[in-house]
């Protein structure tokens, strides 16, 4: 396992944009797929963006396709997700996660998971 860190939250206005980082500790960030999911109350945690080790492919949930970019850097074991053309409903808790295998939607596959870092989105 790898313990995860978010950062960049904060309150931002619709169109705008932040860029959320993740830091991991530990030697196998490189071996290790990173992803990206988010929580509204009341409401199932929910998958948005995931990047393979060396990072030769993401994957990301069709609401944020084109708004959203995952990348990952391996010599500062960090990970981003860079969002853009924010809206309102992008509002929640953003989890950074690591995992083993490729099943980057799949919640059960992640065995590391940060503590979380509010985005809100202002109409």
């Amino acid at each position: 396992q790898v313990q995860l860190v978010e950062s960049g939250g904060g309150l931002v206005q619709a169109g705008g944009s932040l860029r959320l980082s993740c830091a991991a500790s530990g030697r196998t960030f490189s071996t290790r797929v990173m992803g990206w999911f988010r929580q509204t109350p009341g409401k199932e945690r929910e998958f948005v963006a995931a990047i393979s080790w060396g990072g030769s492919s993401t994957y990301y949930t069709e609401s944020v396709k084109g708004r959203f970019t995952i990348s990952r850097d391996d010599a500062k074991n960090t990970v981003a997700l860079q969002m853009n053309s924010l809206k309102p409903e992008d509002t929640a808790v953003y989890y950074c996660a690591a995992a083993s295998s490729w099943l980057p939607i799949t919640q059960d596959a992640y065995d590391s998971w940060g503590q979380g870092t509010q985005v809100t989105v202002s109409s």
